[in-house]
């Protein structure tokens, strides 16, 4: 048995550090599991704006994960950015290296000052080669309507998405006027509410919210637990979001880095 828990992250980079890998780290650390990341884009970004996006080849997307995988291993995955259809084709490749782990996806579509982070091409291959394979799938509500092709409410997007075939769907709450979030895996539908916290900062905090989630799992905890357990962290995250930092919207802050008790 190994002394901490293994999570892997695959996701892209955000050289602002507020969402991508380095929110994911963080939101790790806060975990306390071991946080480890294999990268599929390089953004330019900051609290305005992404400025460019520079995809990895596939061939090193796969490698970063065997050589995480054949040395330290994996207790649970969490895919974020995947950016084009040649990068799901290439995650779906590496998952084959992880053994059982438990997988959660998070659909990234669209960064939180718009720009757009999924090809449209790639959209229908993140459907059919990723999502079944998800222990839990956490899409915003945009993003769950993409995925299911359709509109409507929560309940009735997590019911299409989770038809889709992974375990269970979290439909996160951030981004309605109400901050619950919605746990559906075929038998429990659950909401799971949360404080709104108009004055905190989100960027960051579906990736904060997805990385807890796998944490949880990679520490023993069950699907609905789990999404218990990240819609707590991500909302702390958010309420000790730096508001101040950067010119548009501030990052969460996992860590409570500056932080007055």
């Amino acid at each position: 048995m190994t002394p901490v828990a293994r999570v892997l992250s695959i996701a892209g980079s955000d050289s602002g550090a507020g969402a991508g890998i380095q929110a994911d780290l963080k939101a790790m650390a806060r975990c306390g599991v071991h946080g480890m990341s294999a990268l599929t884009a390089v953004t330019a970004q900051n609290t305005v704006a992404v400025t460019a996006v520079h995809s990895l080849p596939a061939q090193a997307i796969v490698e970063q994960v065997r050589a995480v995988a054949d040395d330290i291993g994996v207790d649970a995955v969490k895919i974020g950015m995947v950016g084009s259809a040649e990068a799901v084709m290439a995650v779906g490749q590496a998952l084959e290296l992880v053994g059982a782990a438990p997988i959660v996806l998070d659909p990234v579509m669209v960064s939180e000052s718009g720009a757009r982070l999924l090809a449209p091409d790639a959209e229908q291959a993140l459907r059919e080669q990723l999502v079944p394979r998800a222990a839990v799938v956490t899409p915003n509500l945009t993003e769950a309507a993409v995925l299911a092709g359709a509109e409507g409410e929560a309940e009735h997007l997590a019911r299409l998405v989770r038809a889709l075939g992974p375990g269970a769907v979290v439909v996160t709450g951030g981004h309605r006027e109400e901050a619950t979030d919605l746990f559906f895996d075929g038998e429990r539908l659950e909401a799971l509410p949360g404080e709104r916290h108009p004055d905190g900062a989100a960027h960051g905090s579906g990736c904060t919210h997805s990385s807890a989630l796998a944490s949880g799992l990679a520490l023993g905890m069950d699907e609905l637990e789990a999404a218990r357990f990240a819609r707590q962290v991500a909302g702390d995250a958010v309420r000790d979001g730096l508001r101040e930092l950067g010119r548009g919207v501030g990052p969460v802050n996992a860590l409570g880095v500056g932080r007055r008790n």
